[in-house]
């Protein structure tokens, strides 16, 4: 499985690398601009992420934007079916459950901390790993 890990704090990076090596290789991104242009580099490599877990908080483009960016790439390359993007972040408001899922087109939400326990039951919901 090939990994986009979104997260403006490193400790966050390490502990989601960390958690999910065991199922892939992961690549890192600092915010939402440099994981925007990982997917496009991606796609055009004919490569692209099974999996991508995107903080919503972040300097230079949180999140939600970077989102609403990489599902427009998606549309532009034709990729059939939507990569399975996890927001993960600290702010599990309803505002911004509702903004990920009903006008981002998130897959799902991971609210921080997050554990190897909730984690690996989304990767399972998700058939990215065997249950």
């Amino acid at each position: 499985m090939k990994i986009l890990i979104v997260d403006d704090e490193a400790n966050n990076r390490l502990l989601l690398s960390q958690l999910l090596a065991s199922h892939g290789d992961c690549d890192l991104a600092v915010n939402g601009r440099e994981a925007v242009e990982a997917f496009e580099l991606s796609l055009a490599d004919g490569e692209p992420y099974d999996l991508i877990c995107l903080d919503i908080m972040m300097p230079e483009m949180d999140g939600q934007a970077a989102l609403k960016k990489i599902r427009a790439l998606e549309e532009e390359f034709e990729i059939s079916g939507d990569t399975i993007i996890f927001m993960t972040t600290a702010l599990d408001t309803e505002e911004h459950v509702v903004k990920a899922f009903f006008h981002g087109h998130c897959t799902d939400y991971l609210a921080k901390p997050i554990s190897r326990e909730s984690l690996e039951e989304k990767l399972n919901q998700y058939n990215l790993i065997a249950g």
